[in-house]
């Protein structure tokens, strides 16, 4: 196990962004923080949600979110989270959404997407000649577009460089438990994912097969 530093993972919510993109990695990470709290060794996972304002945030399907600190007053984190949303459209629209994720992207250590959160880092120019899984559905929408290296399916998630990106909705959990592996140690990972009753492939590679014919 790596010694005791502090990884601030920082996981940005925005209206419209799906509650299982930031639920899923939030539940691992967290839980890997409880399990290192019983040992009292390790490092610490320190996590918390970044938004734009300080009202509470609207979530797909009308959840609120708050307590979350501002992307202003966030310094430096070790990871970045960026969660992905139904209405890509309008998220990449929103000037001040793209522009919160390059400001935060170049404040981090590491980058990192669920779904169609994937979307948010090209538009913020972090993809280019970079690997991407996204949703399956937006396979071919992410692939169109010029500032995206590759696109791929059937995987969970792919770390290429300082960026690493996740495919849709319950591969967030598969992220959080990467980030595990990748800031703690692999055994810590195993350990969160039997404790959330969650499979882990540490490649990744057991995401949801592509439909016969193409996504």
């Amino acid at each position: 196990m790596n010694g005791p530093l502090r990884n601030t993972i920082g996981l940005l919510v925005y209206d419209g962004c799906d509650l299982l993109d930031v639920g899923g990695p939030h539940e691992a990470l967290l839980t890997a923080a409880r399990l290192l709290a019983r040992t009292g060794t390790g490092p610490e996972l320190s996590v918390a949600t970044v938004g734009l304002r300080p009202s509470p945030i609207t979530v797909y399907g009308g959840l609120e979110l708050g307590g979350h600190r501002l992307v202003d007053d966030v310094e430096r984190l070790d990871v970045l989270l960026v969660p992905g949303t139904v209405d890509v459209t309008a998220a990449l629209a929103d000037t001040a959404l793209v522009r919160a994720v390059a400001t935060l992207a170049a404040r981090s250590a590491l980058v990192t997407s669920v779904c169609t959160g994937s979307f948010l880092l090209a538009a913020a120019g972090l993809l280019h000649g970079r690997t991407a899984p996204p949703h399956h559905e937006d396979l071919a929408g992410l692939a169109a577009r010029s500032d995206v290296g590759n696109v791929v399916g059937g995987v969970r998630f792919v770390g290429d460089g300082r960026v690493v990106t996740a495919a849709g909705l319950s591969s967030g959990l598969s992220l959080g438990l990467h980030l595990v592996d990748r800031l703690v140690d692999r055994d810590l990972a195993v350990a969160t994912a039997r404790q959330l009753e969650h499979p882990f492939d540490p490649e990744g590679r057991d995401g949801v097969p592509l439909a016969t014919g193409g996504a």
